[in-house]
C-alpha cells in the first residue's frame, strides 16, 4: 500500500511541476534571436520618441512563437498628462482596449458563428431583423453590406448626443439619412457594426458579450478577452486616454476636420479622468454601456493569437471544429475593394505592404493592430497604449503607421 501511495505521490508531483513550468514558460518573454533584437530596437525607438508609454509585441512565424515581450509602462501619465511617480510596468498579461479591432475579434466572429450555424444568411436584409431599417434606400441594406462597409451609412456620428442606451441608439441610427449609395461604394463605418451588434443580440436573445463568451471565448479557453473588464475585477489593464479630448474636438471644433451637426452644448458628460478599463470610444461607453459592435473589447496578445490561429486553421483548433472551412473562406475572400467581410485584406490599409496574397488584419484607434499572414503561418500582434501619451499640438495622437510597417517588414525579411 505504501509503495502504491508513493507512486501516486510521484505522479502528482510530476503533474504539478509540468503545470507550474507551463505557467512560467507562458509568462516568460520570448525573444533572444536576431529577429527579436531588431524588433526590440523598433519598439524601444518608439518609446524614446514617445509614440506610446508601453507596448506588447507578439510574433508567430511558421506556426511558432518567435517573439513575445512587454515594453515600458501600462500607465505613465494621469489626467492632465501628469507624470506618475511610480508608473505601472507593462506585462504580457495586461489587457488592452483594442478599439475597432472589436469589429473583427468580436462582431465578425459572432456573425461567422451565426452564418455557419444557419441562423442568418449574409444576403438577408437588415430589416428582416431590424424593422426600423425597412425605409427607402435602407431597405436594400444586407448583412453583407454592413460587414463590408458598403451599407451607405455615415462613418461616424456622436450617437451619445442623442442616446444613452442601446434602444435609443438604434432609434437614432435608423433615423439618420444614408450618406452614400447602398452596395456600390466602400466607406468605413462604426454605425454599420453597431447595427450588426443589434442584429446579433436580436437573433441570439443574448447580449453581444454573453453570446461571444458562451460560444467562442470560453470554449477556446480565452480568460482575458472581455467587455467591461472592471465589472469582472481585472487588475492588469493598460490605461488609454485622459477623458475623451479627441472626440470632444470632433464635436465642438468644426475646424478639426470632423464636421457634424452637433455643437458644444449638445453633450456635457465628458469624462475628466484617465481611462483604465473603461472603453475609450465615446459611442461604446456613453451610448452602449461599454458593449457595442464597433468597440469595447479588451484582450491580451495571447488571446488574440488564439483567435487568429482559429482563422489560419480554417475554423479547426485543437481537434475541435468551431466553424466550417468554407465559412472562414467566405469571410476572408477579397472583394473589389481589397477587403473581406469585417477583415481588411488591403495591405496598405493594415500596413503590411509586401506580404503575400491572403494576408488580412485590422487596426484600432487606441494604438493596436494585427496582421495575419496564412501563407507563412505568421501572426503579428502589436498592442500599445499610445493615447496615454496624450494628444500632440495638432490635436492628434501619435502616428504608429511607420512603426507598424517596419515591424511587418522586419518579420517578413526574416525568412
Amino acid at each position: 500500500m505504501k509503495r502504491k501511495n508513493l507512486y501516486f505521490l510521484i505522479i502528482a508531483c510530476v503533474i504539478l511541476i509540468t503545470v507550474y513550468s507551463g505557467i512560467r514558460i507562458l509568462k516568460t518573454p520570448i525573444g533572444d534571436s536576431e529577429l527579436s533584437n531588431k524588433l526590440n530596437a523598433l519598439i524601444e525607438d518608439g518609446l524614446k520618441e514617445e509614440l506610446f508609454p508601453g507596448a506588447v509585441l507578439l510574433v508567430v512565424k511558421d506556426g511558432e512563437i518567435r517573439h513575445r515581450k512587454a515594453y515600458g509602462y501600462a500607465q505613465k501619465h494621469s489626467f492632465g498628462r501628469i507624470a506618475l511617480e511610480n508608473p505601472e510596468l507593462m506585462s504580457t498579461e495586461h489587457l488592452f482596449d483594442v478599439a475597432s479591432m472589436t469589429k473583427v475579434f468580436a462582431t465578425t466572429f459572432a456573425v461567422m458563428l451565426l452564418v455557419d450555424r444557419g441562423e442568418i444568411k449574409l444576403d438577408d436584409f437588415a430589416y428582416d431583423y431590424i424593422p426600423l431599417l425597412n425605409d427607402g434606400e435602407k431597405s436594400k441594406i444586407t448583412i453583407r453590406h454592413l460587414l463590408s462597409h458598403r451599407a451607405g451609412l455615415a462613418p461616424w456620428k456622436p450617437v451619445y448626443c442623442h442616446a444613452s442606451n442601446k434602444d435609443q441608439s438604434l432609434d437614432y441610427i435608423a433615423s439618420i439619412p444614408l450618406k452614400y449609395p447602398v452596395g456600390t461604394e466602400r466607406h468605413y463605418s462604426d454605425l454599420s457594426f453597431m447595427i450588426l451588434g443589434y442584429i446579433i443580440e436580436g437573433v441570439t436573445g443574448k447580449t453581444l458579450d454573453s453570446y461571444l463568451k458562451e460560444n467562442l471565448y470560453a470554449p477556446l479557453g480565452l480568460s482575458n478577452t472581455t467587455f467591461c473588464p472592471l465589472s469582472l475585477h481585472y487588475k492588469k489593464i493598460a490605461a488609454t486616454s485622459h477623458g475623451n479630448p479627441f472626440e470632444q474636438k470632433m464635436v465642438t471644433d468644426d475646424n478639426f476636420g470632423y464636421r457634424c451637426d452637433e455643437g458644444p452644448d449638445d453633450f456635457n458628460k465628458w469624462r475628466d479622468y484617465t481611462l483604465k478599463g473603461e472603453v475609450n470610444d465615446g459611442n461604446a461607453f456613453y451610448a452602449h454601456g461599454g458593449v457595442a459592435g464597433h468597440a469595447g473589447l479588451f484582450s491580451t496578445s495571447d488571446d488574440l493569437k488564439i483567435l487568429a490561429d482559429l482563422l489560419m486553421k480554417k475554423g479547426l483548433l485543437n481537434g475541435k471544429v468551431y466553424m466550417r472551412p468554407e465559412t472562414v473562406k467566405t469571410f476572408l475572400k477579397k472583394d473589389e475593394f481589397d477587403n473581406g467581410l469585417g477583415w481588411s485584406l488591403n495591405l496598405k490599409s493594415i500596413k503590411a505592404e509586401g506580404a503575400p496574397e491572403g494576408t488580412f488584419g485590422h487596426t484600432g484607434f487606441t494604438g493596436c493592430n494585427v496582421a495575419v499572414i496564412p501563407a507563412k503561418e505568421t501572426v503579428i500582434i502589436l498592442l500599445t497604449n499610445r493615447q496615454n501619451e496624450g494628444m500632440g499640438e495638432s490635436g492628434y495622437y501619435p502616428d504608429l503607421n511607420a512603426l507598424r510597417r517596419n515591424v511587418c517588414r522586419t518579420v517578413l525579411k526574416e525568412d
